[in-house]
């Protein structure tokens, strides 16, 4: 599993975890350790940042 350096949006528990737990006999992580304890300790919110709320705010200005 690569983990680069990205956003803190990106870097969460949840998606360390998936990678993790969809591992089958082997699982290498690479990367720097200090991004992957940042990621143990991001524990994402149930909101999804998706923009879509931003969307449609934007397209009704254009009404």
């Amino acid at each position: 599993m690569v983990i680069p350096r990205a956003s803190n949006l990106l870097l969460t528990r949840n998606l360390l975890y998936t990678g993790i737990t969809r591992a089958k006999k082997l699982l290498i992580i690479i990367g720097d350790e200090a991004v992957v304890n940042f990621m143990i300790d991001n524990v994402d919110s149930k909101k999804r940042n998706t923009g879509l709320q931003y969307k449609l705010t934007e397209n009704e200005d254009y009404k």
